[in-house]
């Protein structure tokens, strides 16, 4: 299946057009990013809008065969100077201002990639335009201040298709990605994959199956235990599938590893994490908390959260983080044995952005360093 590109790779390109054009007085009608999964980005740049203070210019974008509700939109940056290269620019440093316009959401709300009243371009997409701009200004010879927004005309309307609004992002949609490449999100064709990939490594000889949903749980496997990503499998959502596959190659156990927004919907016994699909986190999350002692004030509160990582500072302030967690690791475990019906060792560890690691059974230090 045809992979395709970010929101973030897309805005990274046109902020690159834009910058070139502003700088060199010359049109750009193609360019060519690398994204951070190594993967170059060749697009057309459409849109173009020209004049001696600032150059608009879009990239239109391209989800690949993954049903992406922001394929076809137009990503649009604008880059504006600033403050011009002084004539003695050796002590000058380039400074780049990224921000949202018309179509880009703006954060209401805690507990997100950007803080309060930032557009919501998260930090990898902010990074690539960073460094994309840079090298153009590099190129030309500029030393100023150099404004870039990144805008999508349709983004208002499109944001009513996604979680925006619950999450309290307003009036636009959000500037995403890890890679830069958006992964087609056929179920057969990501259970085929995850099924040859567990194979490949019951052949090397591994025992155990080290998962983890995505790019972020291989992140924190590298970091938390300086586990080498390369022997990690991405589940993506699949963990039910995951569980029987691992059973039938023959595995004796399974270590999976993922954030608390992912697996605790495993805690109420959903075994396709997508958020089409289920999701009850804050339901699970409560109910859990009041296992641990929380009040009806706390569990209210905890339903009222539009993401995890709020509902765990309000467990926290209460004092019960660790008992809740104790018992959300207890339901998971639980969950995936009834899965595995006793023909698997499952193992887990739970993690968040703010609080590190929030839940890991007993065996799971020992058997890294095993397998390490």
């Amino acid at each position: 299946m045809r992979k395709g590109f970010t929101t973030g790779s897309c805005s990274a390109a046109a902020a690159k057009a834009a910058t070139y054009m502003l700088l060199s007085g010359q049109e750009k009608l193609n360019i060519e990013i690398e994204t951070p999964a190594g993967i170059m980005f060749k697009t057309d740049i459409v849109d173009v809008d020209r004049n001696e203070n600032k150059v608009s210019c879009a990239v239109i974008k391209d989800g690949g065969d993954d049903p992406d509700v922001t394929t076809g939109c137009h990503v649009t940056a604008t880059a504006r100077v600033i403050e011009p290269s002084a004539e003695s620019a050796v002590n000058q440093k380039l400074l780049i201002q990224i921000d949202g316009g018309q179509g880009v959401g703006r954060v209401t709300l805690p507990g997100l990639d950007q803080p309060v009243g930032n557009a919501a371009i998260n930090h990898v997409p902010r990074e690539m335009i960073e460094k994309e701009v840079s090298e153009v200004c590099s190129l030309l010879d500029f030393h100023g201040t150099l404004s870039i927004e990144i805008s999508v005309p349709e983004g208002k309307e499109l944001a009513l298709k996604t979680f925006n609004p619950r999450l309290g992002i307003i009036d636009g949609i959000s500037i995403l990605g890890t890679t830069g490449i958006v992964e087609p999100m056929s179920s057969k064709a990501l259970i085929d994959t995850i099924k040859v990939e567990l194979t490949q490594k019951k052949e090397l000889g591994f025992k155990t199956a080290i998962v983890t949903p995505g790019n972020y749980g291989l992140k924190f496997m590298k970091e938390a235990f300086n586990y080498d990503l390369d022997k990690s499998v991405k589940c993506s959502n699949f963990i039910g599938e995951t569980v029987d596959m691992c059973k039938a190659l023959g595995f004796e156990g399974m270590l999976i590893t993922g954030h608390i927004g992912k697996l605790v919907k495993v805690a109420g016994g959903i075994m396709n994490t997508h958020s089409h699909e289920a999701d009850c986190r804050m339901e699970i999350l409560s109910s859990c908390a009041i296992r641990a002692g929380a009040d009806t004030n706390l569990a209210l509160n905890i339903l009222d959260c539009l993401n995890t990582e709020e509902a765990l500072h309000l467990i926290d302030d209460a004092g019960l983080l660790q008992s809740t967690m104790d018992i959300v690791l207890e339901r998971v475990l639980f969950y995936l044995n009834f899965r595995a019906q006793g023909d698997l060792k499952l193992d887990c560890i739970l993690y968040s952005n703010e609080f590190g690691i929030l839940g890991i059974s007993e065996n799971v230090k020992e058997l890294l360093t095993y397998i390490k």
